[in-house]
This record gives structure tokens, sequence and C-alpha cells, in this order.
């Protein structure tokens, strides 16, 4: 579990493509001071786990399905990606709970200033804009932020200047993809709502619906 608190940017170093996969290594200091082989350290909200060490980087398997459904597929020498460790239990929680297990991408279609804050509007699929709500959490390149405006098929954040010091999303312009992660709550949520019980093949009854959890601050 991580909590989408970056705790820097790596350097992508180098990444060996094979079929439908990759080995992806990153050059980082501080995410590897307390890592061991068999770890799992979030790489632009992605959860990867830890294969080979050095003193200034960490390499990584990317299996096919990952490539497929992430933006690591577009990984390249040379580019910055946001890094965090998995959480401890006795750490303080900034974020919110952040799996690593990305529900897809989304493409950037805005980038304004206001004031201190900078606008990114993300449009993406319809399967993922279902559990995008306003006031809620997402994570998007593995950074917890606050869901500001929703609209039929996408979303803006505001981004304060220290998380834009601290990641690489004020890198990110019209046209780039990115990681998006939603609340896993939502998905637990659709999965009690629509089960179905196998054995007596009734649909399980409840007054519990999205609008009502939304309306009270879930």
């Amino acid at each position: 579990m991580f909590t989408g608190i970056i705790e820097e940017t790596g350097k992508i170093k180098n990444v060996k493509k094979g079929i439908k996969s990759c080995i992806i290594e990153i050059e980082a200091s501080e995410v590897i001071e307390d890592v061991k082989i068999g770890d799992s350290i979030a790489v632009n909200g992605v959860c990867l786990t830890v294969t080979k060490l050095t003193k200034n980087s960490f390499a990584a398997d990317v299996m096919a399905e990952t490539m497929r459904e992430t933006s690591l597929s577009e990984a390249k020498n040379g580019a910055y990606v946001n890094l965090e460790r998995a959480m401890k239990m006795n750490d303080r929680f900034g974020g919110h709970i952040v799996s690593g297990h990305i529900d897809g991408v989304g493409t950037i279609v805005g980038k304004t200033k206001e004031d201190n804050a900078v606008w990114f509007e993300i449009k993406t699929k319809p399967k993922i804009m279902k559990y995008i709500a306003d006031n809620g959490s997402v994570a998007v390149d593995g950074i917890s932020l606050t869901v500001a405006k929703v609209s039929d098929d996408s979303f803006s954040v505001s981004v304060i200047p220290h998380t834009r010091s601290k990641t690489t999303i004020l890198n990110k312009n019209k046209g780039d993809i990115v990681n998006i992660e939603t609340d896993m709550l939502f998905r637990y949520i659709e999965k009690l709502m629509n089960y179905e019980n196998k054995d007596k093949k009734v649909k399980s009854q409840s007054n519990i619906t999205i609008d009502y959890l939304i309306e009270n601050g879930f």
C-alpha cells in the first residue's frame, strides 16, 4: 500500500524491452536507502517489485499487462518518474490509500494557471470516470490529489506549488498520458452493491447508492 505522497523523482537509466514486457532501471537515492530486493516501489503510481539494487539505482520487471494498461509502455531513458516506497504502519498518513494497481490512463486536455495553483483537466474512459467524485481522492501518476471538478468524460485537479516542486506533474502538458488510480473504496462498494447470490440467484438488496455515499461524505 502507498499514500500518494511522492518521496522523490527518479531518472530512468535504462529500459530493456522484451516482446511485450520490459525491465526498467531507475536512478534514485532516497527511496533505496532502506529498500531490499523484493520490496515494492510505486513508479508513476505503478506498484513494482525491486529485483536489483545498486548504490544509486534499482531495477524492476514490468509485465505485459502493466505495459498495456499504464504509461510505462512509453518509458524512455532520461525521463523522470514519481517514486514512493510502500507505506509503514507507524507513518503519518498524509494522502489517501493507494494500492499501486492502475485503473487505466487519461490524457491531459487542459492546463491553466490560477494564482499559485495550476489546473489540470484529464480526460479518461467511462469505466474510470464512474469512480471519480467531486471532492474525492484520485492518484495521478501516483500523486494523491483532490478532485475539484467533474464532467461527463473528464475531471480536474488543482495542484499547489509544493506538489509541483516535488513531482513530475509540472512537466506534463496537453496531450500527455498519465496513470490513474481511483479511490479503491468505490470498487468494493460497487462489488457489494451488485453482488449476486449464486446459490439463490437473487440479487442482494440494498438501500445504499453511489449518490447516497457521496452525499454523506464518502
